[in-house]
């Protein structure tokens, strides 16, 4: 795609949505679900479509060596002026890469990383096995593949907490919707996931829900304060591991483990 995809949304991206409940309480969940499964730190981890890099920059201040790799100039420009908010000793720990996640493993220069997130992306591609296949050759043996995209057995959620009723009707079967910032958007479910990073040498481990009820208040129209975030976000995390709960949230977080005998980490 030619010219900046993301120039005209990087703010609104960077510093609406993630200054939000949803926004806080999406990185908060995500994060915890994945220490239960990333190697501790010092370890390498390489997040694909890293954006302004919400996710990756408190494993950086965790002490993993961060590499965030994004198309988008726009992106990685507000991704500079955050780091500038980590410590010194966290900034030397992240390297930002300008390149596209389908060519992922060759921007790297073939390195394999103990984890390799790539959160909020599959999602505005046509299909998601080019690019997943991508995570899973970037993974080092034993490390974590962590993929976080909408979840195509809650399409209907959405319009019908909106009160669009004949839009929800039609979205039971659906697999694509504009999205709230005005992006055409697909959603993927976590069977189909699964056999695609089984394709690529990744071992599916664990799938949680992301964003349940939150998302229902705001959809609805009601306001959660954010003085509020935290408590929600516990509630958030508790939900995202049980169900019918996880299998409600409009965006689902899987995470696999690459087969191998070597032990994750740099090299």
């Amino acid at each position: 795609m030619p010219g900046d995809a993301w120039a005209g949304l990087a703010d609104k991206f960077a510093d609406e949505a993630y200054a939000s409940v949803k926004g806080y309480v999406r990185t908060y969940v995500v994060h915890h679900q994945l220490m239960e499964h990333l190697v501790p730190p010092p370890a390498s981890v390489l997040d694909v479509g890293g954006g302004a890099g919400h996710q990756s920059f408190p494993l950086a201040q965790a002490g993993y060596d961060v590499t965030l790799l994004d198309p988008s100039p726009a992106m990685l420009g507000k991704a500079r002026q955050r780091l500038q908010g980590l410590s010194a000793e966290a900034r030397r720990r992240v390297r930002l890469l300008e390149a596209d996640g389908l060519h992922a493993e060759e921007a790297v220069g073939g390195r394999r990383y103990a984890g390799v997130l790539c959160h909020g992306v599959l999602g505005y591609l046509a299909q998601s096995g080019p690019l997943l296949d991508q995570l899973c050759r970037c993974a080092d043996g034993g490390g974590v593949v962590s993929v976080m995209t909408g979840n195509a057995r809650a399409m209907a959620v959405r319009p019908a907490m909106e009160r669009r009723w004949a839009d929800a009707l039609a979205s039971f079967d659906a697999r694509s919707e504009i999205g709230v910032l005005g992006v055409p958007g697909r959603a993927d479910t976590v069977d189909e996931l699964s056999d695609l990073m089984r394709r690529s040498g990744v071992e599916p481990l664990e799938w949680y829900g992301v964003w349940l009820f939150v998302d229902w208040l705001e959809l609805s129209g009601a306001k959660v304060a954010l003085a509020e975030w935290e408590g929600a976000a516990a509630v958030e995390l508790e939900a995202s591991r049980r169900d019918p709960y996880r299998q409600l949230s409009r965006a689902f977080h899987l995470v696999g483990r690459k087969s191998s005998g070597r032990a994750p980490g740099r090299r």
